[in-house]
Parts: C-alpha cells; sequence; structure tokens
C-alpha cells in the first residue's frame, strides 16, 4: 500500500497469481492515514496438515517424494522457482510469497501415521525441494524439528536441502542419522559476494555463514553436497570454480549445479529484480538465459529445465565437471540406507522378546 516500507525483500510488487481473474494495484487516494507508514511485516499463518508427504513422477529428479513445512519462504530469493506455488492458494508469487507463510505444525503426527501404515515402502524422503525448511520463521514453529522427530524414530533416509544457519539447531538429531546412513544435507550458494546475495536472496544466511554451515555439518559427520544453485548466466557463472573451491576447504564431500529457470510468474518478478539492482547487466543476463533455454526464460522439457542446452550450458557444464575432478568433489556418495527403516513401538503394543 502507498506508504509502507520495504526491508530486505526480494520482490517489489504483488501481482495477482495466473488463476485469479482481476488484478488490483494500491493508488494514494490523497489521505494521509497514519498507520500506512509502516514497515511490510512477514505474517505466518497456521495450516491444519491433512497429509505430509507429496509425491512426484518427474523423470529428472532423484527422488518420488517430499515433505513440505512451509508454504512461501522468507528468504525472498528473487529467482525461487517455488514463487508459482504460492498462486494455489490465491497469493500472490510476490510479496505475498516472501510475507505471508503458512507453517504446519502437527506434520509429524500426520507423517508418523503415513509412515507406519502397511502400504508403505520406504524410500528417501527429499525436504527442502520447494521451499526452505530453515526459513527463519523455524526458530519460532519448530515445524522441521518435529519433522526430524518422526524420521528419526522411524529410521527413515532424508536428503535436506537448504541455505540457513538455522540447520544447526538440530545437529544432535542430524549427527546419529548421518552416521546410520541416514542423511545427507544440500547447502545451496549462489555466490560469494555478500553485496549481491543480500540483494538476491535478502534473508537468507550470508555466504560465508553457509559455508561455516558446511564446517558444523561435517563436523557433526553429515556429509555435505554444495549446490551452485542456480547458476545466474552473465551474473554469477564467473564464480563457478570460486565457490566450489570454498565449499571443498569447508568440508563439502560432493557438488551440483542448477542452471536459472523462470517458469510462470517468476520471469516478470526477476526482471523487474535485474533492472533495479543490475541494470547495467540486465539485458546481457536475460538475453544470456534465452539463449540457454531454446529462446524462452523458461523451457520445462525434463532435463533441459534445469541444465538448458547450446552453447553456454555446455560450457557451464564443463567447467562445473573440470572444476569438481580437479577439487575430489566428483566421488559418488553411497546411497541413502533404507534396510533400518522399522515403526516405532506405540503406547500399549506388544513388544517382542528378540
Amino acid at each position: 500500500m502507498p506508504g509502507q516500507r520495504l526491508r530486505a525483500r526480494g520482490a517489489q510488487t504483488n501481482r495477482a497469481g495466473r488463476f485469479e481473474r482481476h488484478a488490483r494495484d494500491a493508488l494514494d487516494d490523497g489521505w494521509d492515514i497514519p498507520f500506512a507508514e509502516r514497515l511490510v511485516k512477514t505474517e505466518v499463518r497456521l495450516e491444519r496438515p491433512r497429509s505430509a508427504l507429496t509425491y512426484n513422477r518427474s523423470p529428472d529428479l532423484p527422488f518420488d517424494r517430499s515433505v513440505n513445512p512451509y508454504r512461501g519462504c522468507e528468504h525472498g530469493c528473487t529467482y525461487c522457482f517455488a514463487r508459482p506455488s504460492h498462486a494455489f492458494l490465491n497469493l500472490s508469487p510476490g510479496l505475498d510469497f516472501e510475507t505471508r507463510l503458512i507453517a504446519r505444525p502437527g506434520i509429524g503426527a500426520v507423517l508418523a501415521a503415513e509412515l507406519g501404515a502397511r502400504s508403505y515402502r520406504v524410500a528417501p524422503v527429499a525436504i527442502g525441494t520447494n521451499t526452505d525448511p530453515y526459513q527463519p520463521c523455524d526458530a519460532d514453529h519448530r515445524v522441521m524439528r518435529e519433522v526430524l522427530e518422526v524420521l528419526q524414530a522411524f529410521r527413515h533416509p532424508v536428503a535436506i536441502t537448504t541455505k540457513g544457519a538455522l540447520i544447526e539447531r538440530d545437529l544432535d538429531i542430524l549427527g546419529p542419522m548421518a552416521r546410520d546412513g541416514l542423511l545427507r544435507v544440500g547447502v545451496s550458494l549462489t555466490t560469494l559476494d555478500p553485496a549481491l546475495a543480500r540483494a538476491m536472496e535478502p534473508r537468507a544466511a550470508h555466504p560465508a555463514r553457509r559455508l561455516e554451515v558446511i564446517r558444523r555439518l561435517t563436523a557433526a559427520g553429515v556429509p555435505v553436497r554444495v549446490m551452485v544453485a542456480p547458476v545466474v548466466p552473465g551474473l554469477t557463472d564467473s564464480e563457478m570454480e570460486a565457490i566450489l573451491a570454498a565449499a571443498q576447504a569447508a568440508g563439502a564431500v560432493a557438488a551440483s549445479w542448477i542452471m536459472l529457470r523462470l517458469p510462470a510468474e517468476v520471469a516478470p518478478l526477476f526482471r523487474d529484480w535485474l533492472a533495479r539492482a543490475v541494470p547495467d547487466r540486465a539485458e546481457k543476463v536475460m538475453a544470456r538465459l534465452r539463449d540457454v533455454h531454446g529462446g524462452r526464460d523458461h523451457d520445462p522439457a525434463w532435463f533441459r529445465r534445469m541444465r538448458g542446452q547450446g552453447h553456454w550450458a555446455t560450457l557451464t557444464d564443463r567447467r562445473f565437471h573440470l572444476a569438481v575432478a580437479r577439487l575430489g568433489l566428483n566421488a559418488a556418495l553411497p546411497p541413502l540406507r533404507t534396510d533400518l527403516f522399522r515403526v516405532p513401538p506405540r503406547a500399549g503394543d506388544q513388544l517382542t522378546l528378540f
């Protein structure tokens, strides 16, 4: 609204989602309203979850199930491919995505019921593939902790992706699970430039802080994959080797990369951000990105959407493989164990003698 201020937000607009019939613009009508002079704050609503596991059949993903403790993400990354998911809630993928969040307390009990079903077949579950489970509001709501406690009790394999330092809170669970071969963590690093990171990922952990997270996870025995994701051609692609080297020095044992993709409402939001943050490079970045995605802002085709195609995509992939080979980050990690899975006894259950 007119008079409201934004601080540390990735989006500057709140365009309606693609399912809305009407678009609304806030205009100053000339009235001096004192309460309008305020900072836009984060609002967290609570949802009573009816399901915990989400299944997918995407052939280019290494997992078929995931858990989402939150909807929306306060980190506010301008490029986030998950922004369009807020449109399903009749909320904007713009500011609403990072200021109107939904926490799902109670998801642990729902997850336990799903894992305990006789029809359930164990396979690694992914967390952090849509929105970050360790975004700032988890310090208050602790939904991720709730999920981890259930997974630990069931001895269930899990892969976590995050750029939040709050993951260190759960080292007492993560360490033992990792030692049993039930856990690995991916830490996303887009840039080592603190000014660029603050502009592009306004409420995520500082790049140096993420490297410290890698060190602490490694010290606790957790295998860490550094994820150079997303690579923004013409803006952050020159940092690939430096990011990989810094992560390897911090203790990362594996690496991966993903090309920037701008599905649905993300494309106009990212173009707006480029024009504000790096106007001298905005045209170059979009031209390079369209070259990578076959002339479009986003190519949704399986196996191309996260890698791209053509000269620049091939060059990025070759640089990545040369760097990880030189740094020793190309070793294949052992698969997460599924043979330890068990349904923990509940109160009143008959226990076995052996």
